[in-house]
C-alpha cells in the first residue's frame, strides 16, 4: 500500500474511533477519505482492534453481519462481513442499557455459539465446528453506527467493526445435538409488541453455515477462533431501532429467551 493509503487508513480508523467515543456520528469515510475496498475496510478494523487490544479490552469473540440475502443484494456483496466482540461489550440478561453511550442503536435477534475448543484451521471442516461448539445460547445484538443517519457502504460497515456495539446472551444452554436450526424461529418483542419476526433459514440458509464461513475467514486473516468464543451468527429478521423507555424480549423456538431494556 502507498503511504497516502496508510494515512488514510489511520485517519479512518480515528474518524471511526472518536465518533464513537464522542457519540456523534461521522460521515460515510467511503466518502470524506476514499474507503472503498474489502481490503482497506477490513485494515482500518484491525487498526481499532489492535489499539483496542492495546488499551487492554479483551477479545471474546465475533458477530457475523450481512447474513441475509436481501441486505447483501441491497449492498452488492455475495459474502457475510465480520467484527470483533469484546468482553466490554457484554450486558447481562434483563439488564438496563444507557443509551447515552450509544449513537443511533438498533437491536437483532439472533442465536449465538460459543466454542468448547480452537478452530485454528483455514480448511476447518462441518463436522470440526459442529464438534467444537459446547452449546447455544438466545442474544440480542445491539447495532449501532458511527456513520451518519446509517448511510453505510459496506466498506463503511466493514470498518466500523460491522457496526457492532454491544450484545445481550441469555441463560439457557442448549447442546447443537439433534437441532434443525433452519427451523429454529425468532420474535423479538418491543414494548410487548411484535417488532421482528425470523427463522434460522433467513440466516446464509442456516447459522451453522454462517459459523463455518467464519471460522475458516478467522483462520485465514490470523485471528482464528478460540475455545470459550462467543459467535454472534447473524440477524434471523430485521433490525429494529431503540430508544430510551424501550422493553426487548427475544423469544427462540428451543433455545430460550433473552431481554433487555432501555433508558
Amino acid at each position: 500500500m502507498s503511504h497516502d493509503t496508510l494515512n488514510n487508513l489511520d485517519q479512518a480508523a480515528a474518524t471511526l474511533s472518536q465518533a464513537r467515543q464522542r457519540r456523534e456520528p461521522c460521515q460515510p469515510i467511503s466518502q470524506s477519505l476514499g474507503i472503498t475496498t474489502l481490503a482497506e475496510a477490513y485494515a482500518v478494523q484491525e487498526i481499532n482492534t489492535r489499539r483496542a487490544l492495546g488499551q487492554g479490552r479483551r477479545l471474546v469473540g465475533r458477530k457475523i453481519g450481512l447474513t441475509s440475502t436481501a441486505v447483501q443484494q441491497q449492498l452488492g456483496v455475495d459474502q457475510p462481513d465480520f467484527g470483533m466482540l469484546f468482553a466490554d461489550m457484554e450486558i447481562s440478561d434483563g439488564a438496563g442499557i444507557d443509551c447515552r453511550q450509544l449513537i443511533q442503536p438498533k437491536a437483532e435477534g439472533e442465536i449465538a455459539f460459543v466454542l468448547g475448543r480452537d478452530l485454528p484451521h483455514a480448511d476447518t471442516t462441518l463436522a470440526e465446528l459442529m464438534n467444537a461448539v459446547e452449546y447455544l445460547l438466545p442474544a440480542i445484538e445491539i447495532v449501532d453506527s458511527a456513520i451518519v443517519d446509517w448511510r453505510i457502504t459496506l466498506a463503511d460497515t466493514v470498518a466500523d467493526n460491522a457496526s457492532s456495539a454491544l450484545y445481550v446472551l441469555g441463560k439457557q444452554a442448549t447442546r447443537l445435538s439433534a437441532l434443525d436450526l433452519r427451523l429454529e424461529g425468532m420474535l423479538l418483542e418491543k414494548n410487548r409488541s411484535q417488532a421482528a419476526i425470523g427463522v434460522g433459514a433467513a440466516c446464509l440458509g442456516n447459522p451453522l453455515d454462517a459459523c463455518l464461513w467464519l471460522a475458516r475467514t478467522m483462520a485465514e486473516s490470523g485471528r482464528p477462533l478460540l475455545a470459550g468464543d462467543v459467535l454472534l451468527s447473524g440477524a434471523l429478521g430485521p433490525m429494529t431501532p431503540v430508544v430510551p423507555g424501550d422493553h426487548l424480549h427475544l423469544r427462540l423456538t428451543r433455545l430460550g429467551e433473552v431481554g433487555c431494556h432501555f433508558y
